[in-house]
C-alpha cells in the first residue's frame, strides 16, 4: 500500500485480513487455565507475558509459511493494541512512543527465545525461556508453572502446524 493510499484512506487496510488472528491470539492468552492451572500472575505483567508468548508461537508458525508478510502485520496489530492500552492507563503522548519501542524490543527478544525452542521442538529449552519471560503468581512453584505453560505453548505450536494458511487467517480453526 502506498503512503498516499494509506494517508487518504483509498485502499483497504492490509491488517484487516490478519485481525481475526490477532484477536484469537489475545483470546488464547486470556485463557483462564493459564492463570488458574499454570499459576501465571493475573496482572498486567502476566497478561502481557502471555500475549507475547502466544503471539510468538503464532508468528513462528506464520514465518514458516508463505505468509511471512503477515508476521509484520501481526506485529503492527500488537503495536496498535499496546498503544491503546498504554493510553488507557494514562500514559501521555510524549512517552507512548518510547514505551512502544521498549515493548517491541521485549517482543523481539521473546520471539527469538521462543523461536529456537519451538522450531527444534525442544520442550526443555522452551520451559527455560518461559521461566525467564513469564511472571508467575506469588508463591507459585515457578519451575513447575513454567513447564505447564511451555507444554501448552508447544501443543499450540504443534496444533497450528496442522492448519493451512487460510485456516490460520480465519483463526476459526484454532479454537
Amino acid at each position: 500500500m502506498s503512503f498516499l493510499s494509506r494517508l487518504l484512506g483509498t485502499a483497504p487496510d492490509p491488517r484487516e485480513t490478519i485481525r481475526p488472528l490477532w484477536h484469537r491470539v489475545v483470546e488464547l492468552a486470556r485463557d483462564p487455565d493459564y492463570y488458574q492451572d499454570c499459576n501465571v500472575a493475573d496482572s498486567v505483567a502476566g497478561r502481557f507475558d502471555l500475549i507475547t508468548a502466544v503471539l510468538s508461537v503464532v508468528m513462528v508458525r506464520v514465518e514458516a509459511s508463505d505468509m511471512r508478510a503477515e508476521s509484520a502485520l501481526l506485529a503492527e496489530l500488537f503495536v496498535e493494541d499496546m498503544d491503546g492500552q498504554l493510553r488507557e492507563f494514562g500514559v501521555n503522548d510524549v512517552v507512548v512512543g518510547k514505551r512502544i519501542g521498549k515493548l517491541m524490543s521485549v517482543l523481539g527478544g521473546r520471539l527469538g527465545a521462543y523461536r529456537g525452542a519451538l522450531n527444534a521442538g525442544d520442550l526443555d529449552k522452551l520451559t527455560a525461556a518461559v521461566g525467564r519471560n513469564v511472571t508467575f503468581a506469588e508463591g507459585a512453584d515457578e519451575a513447575a508453572s513454567a513447564a505447564l505453560v511451555a507444554d501448552r505453548l508447544m501443543k499450540l505450536s504443534q496444533r497450528l502446524g496442522r492448519f493451512s494458511d487460510q485456516e490460520m487467517l480465519e483463526a476459526s480453526a484454532i479454537w
